[in-house]
């Protein structure tokens, strides 16, 4: 049926020229970007054995600058028993960010040293273990 303008075409004759925000229309298949999680978690994934990254950094890397407090706070909703290499995660300083007498500082430093990284009062060096893609 054509549309003379006096009622609203069905939903199988609509046709989107512009993708919604988060959208992108490829082959005129719609695919949904990744979420901010989603990002952070890629990013996270990427990191090697053996090296670590800032905050910062990953909020970076995840294509969301500035956003270092968020991937704080994305990490820290990570599922109990996640695979992802939380640890090698440090702030700018290259310290981590974990009260020192919380199981999961000694979690993390554990993990770090176990990997090679090497903590100096409880510090890593960046220009050492920085990864750089």
């Amino acid at each position: 049926m054509k549309n003379n303008g006096l009622h609203k075409p069905a939903k199988e004759e609509i046709s989107r020229e512009e993708p919604i925000l988060g959208e992108t229309i490829l082959d005129e298949t719609i695919l949904e970007q990744p979420s901010r999680e989603e990002k952070v978690y890629m990013v996270l994934a990427a990191v090697p054995s053996g090296t670590v990254v800032t905050y910062g950094q990953v909020a970076e890397l995840a294509g969301l600058p500035r956003a270092a407090r968020m991937v704080g706070r994305i990490l820290g909703n990570l599922p109990k028993g996640t695979a992802l290499p939380w640890q090698r995660v440090v702030n700018t300083a290259g310290k981590i960010s974990l009260p020192e007498d919380s199981p999961s500082f000694k979690t993390q430093k554990a993990r770090l040293q176990e990997e090679g990284v090497v903590l100096n009062s409880n510090r890593v060096s960046l220009k050492k273990f920085n990864w750089q893609p």
